[in-house]
């Protein structure tokens, strides 16, 4: 188990390029098995997820062929379907949840697909009814192994249909629209996640010969097509990465630039870090970040009363950066409450920003109140655990703002989700090492 060594209370400066999107990577890489032809994807980030998604395409016999640091071409002409009931799949399987995406391309393009329980970030609950009820509506038919945890569907032939989703979820829609996209006949999808990864998800799949419409709303129409063929695809820089960003420099008081951020994509997340009282400019393509040397203030509701911070589906604030949001607030002036609805075990870190110093009430597993220090007292140094990769770089954030020497250990977490994390950061002046 690796660990972080952090000695906070420095001003960092300069600038840094966020990574390709994590969460838009894994849908774009299960894509690849709809085709035959060659799929050339630019940008991709160089994480532990991501990696091992990689590698489970390599063990389908997918061809994978990298480019450049950050740019792979794959193949997908000779998928070996025996992987699919290996023992070593099952075990491949669980350890990452973006797996569980590979379940419609395989289905759409094989007529079956499987996958175990998939694994990933102890946040709370994260069903699958979702992806499975409409894989079945599309004419599979389901199984559910429970003394190996292990789902199955299979097909002849998909057939399109009309559904409203029970929940707008991410993963589900990007499931669903690449089994749709070689079913026979319309499927319309209501109720549809909507967010930029979709979207460039409904790109690519178009220029691979995929009819979608509807594209950036809730309602999909997808008119099925025999075959797709290959195409290049750029990845996102990643929205999640460019928030924890923003809120680095304003916990560390620190003048940064962030490159490259695509802002048509950012949504709620300019606005909702203004709301929290930083000066956020948009320079060409990127973010500047002023040292916050005054601090920075909460804004209150018109009416006075205090701000709540909540997350919501596309285009509301994302839930990935709550925990970065909670961790500004520690030093604002006023409170906020940062409402996390979509998942209970996610705001459970704040202990350790208790411990640090922070003024927070956890009213609930979903709500927390902050009063802010107003930089009138650092948070302490700690030794801390990171238990996801989001909790996991708030409480980097903390270490590199607070008096002291932090240590963080578990953090393969946060690697799941960062790229290079310690040269970055040494890049812009913070102290870290690696043991």
């Amino acid at each position: 188990m690796g660990t972080f060594v952090i000695e906070g209370g420095h001003q960092l400066k300069g600038e840094i390029t966020p990574q390709g999107a994590k969460n838009e990577a894994l849908q774009i890489l299960c894509a690849v098995l709809l085709t035959p032809e060659e799929v050339t994807i630019e940008n991709i980030p160089d994480i532990i997820d991501v990696n091992k998604l990689i590698q489970l395409l390599i063990n389908f016999g997918v061809k994978v062929t990298q480019l450049g640091p950050s740019s792979y071409r794959f193949q997908a002409d000779e998928v070996n379907l025996d992987y699919l009931h290996s023992d070593q799949f099952k075990v491949d399987g669980r350890g990452l949840r973006g797996s569980i995406m590979l379940v419609g391309p395989l289905l759409a393009r094989f007529g079956k697909g499987s996958i175990p329980r998939p694994g990933g970030d102890k946040i709370g609950r994260r069903r699958l009814d979702t992806h499975f009820e409409g894989l079945i509506k599309l004419g599979a038919a389901f199984n559910y192994d429970k003394d190996d945890h292990f789902y199955s569907v299979e097909a002849k032939q998909l057939q399109g249909t009309d559904m409203l989703l029970d929940e707008a979820s991410v993963t589900g829609t990007a499931n669903i629209v690449m089994a749709a996209v070689l079913a026979k006949g319309t499927t319309t999808i209501y109720n549809a996640a909507c967010e930029p990864y979709l979207q460039q998800l409904c790109a690519m799949l178009n220029r691979m010969g995929a009819k979608i419409s509807g594209v950036g709303s809730n309602l999909l129409t997808i008119e099925g097509v025999d075959e797709l063929g290959g195409t290049t695809h750029r990845i996102l820089p990643d929205m999640v990465e460019i928030g924890s960003w923003i809120g680095l420099a304003a916990m560390t008081q620190s003048e940064l630039t962030i490159k490259d951020v695509r802002w048509e994509f950012l949504g709620q997340i300019p606005a909702v870090f203004r709301k929290l009282g930083l000066t956020i400019e948009k320079k060409g393509d990127d973010i500047y970040v002023p040292a916050h040397t005054n601090g920075y203030e909460i804004q209150n509701y018109i009416d006075g009363s205090i701000l709540t911070v909540a997350d919501a589906p596309w285009p509301g604030f994302t839930p990935d950066l709550l925990s970065i949001v909670l961790v500004v607030a520690t030093q604002a002036r006023g409170s906020v409450l940062i409402h996390q609805k979509m998942f209970e075990s996610r705001l459970f870190f704040v202990d350790k920003l208790i411990d640090m110093g922070a003024k927070i009430i956890l009213c609930d597993p979903h709500r927390a109140s902050i009063i802010g220090h107003d930089f009138k007292s650092q948070l302490k140094a700690a030794t801390l655990t990171s238990p996801d990769i989001r909790a996991g770089i708030s409480l980097l954030i903390a270490a590199l703002s607070a008096d002291g020497t932090s240590t963080i250990h578990n953090i393969e977490q946060i690697d799941r989700g960062y790229e290079r994390i310690v040269e970055r950061l040494q890049a812009i002046g913070a102290k870290i090492q690696r043991l």
